[in-house]
């Protein structure tokens, strides 16, 4: 399957960041509504599962400019357990450490954990190339009991 095209790795970091601006949106706007109804970790954590599916596609097709495959769907999950859980942790120490609002905690979190979660993403949505057969120079080494 041919590849779309891409760009520079740092207009890569560019979309990453603007992709991630977007679902940032999409999982708060899902975020405030239930954290109306819920406390405010379980509102965090359905809002940050909603928006999973919507982060793939644009991972996929508007950051790595690739095309999605089942196999990249599934491992999708794995950058974002990396993304959760600096979230996470990021949340909690906000909100219980430093007494931030738990209104605003969740968007300095997500801003936390924009590195990691691009390292891990950008090796599962686009993993390195691998080597195709090596050209051996010469012929090909002689079997046992051929003679060279």
């Amino acid at each position: 399957m041919r590849e779309l095209p891409t760009l520079r790795a740092g207009g890569q970091i560019v979309r990453f960041a603007a992709v991630g601006g977007v679902n940032t949106l999409t999982f708060y706007a899902c975020y405030l509504p239930l954290h109306r109804l819920l406390p405010y970790f379980a509102a965090y954590t359905a809002a940050f599962a909603a928006s999973l599916a919507g982060a793939f596609f644009l991972h996929t097709y508007v950051t790595y400019r690739t095309r999605p495959t089942w196999t990249k769907f599934l491992l999708f999950p794995l950058t974002q357990v990396t993304n959760y859980g600096v979230q996470s942790a990021g949340l909690v120490a906000l909100v219980g450490w430093c007494g931030l609002d738990t209104a605003v905690a969740p968007l300095v979190a997500a801003l936390c954990a924009l590195p990691f979660t691009y390292l891990v993403s950008r090796r599962i949505l686009r993993p390195p190339a691998r080597p195709g057969p090596s050209a051996q120079a010469g012929p090909p080494p002689a079997r046992s009991g051929e003679a060279a």
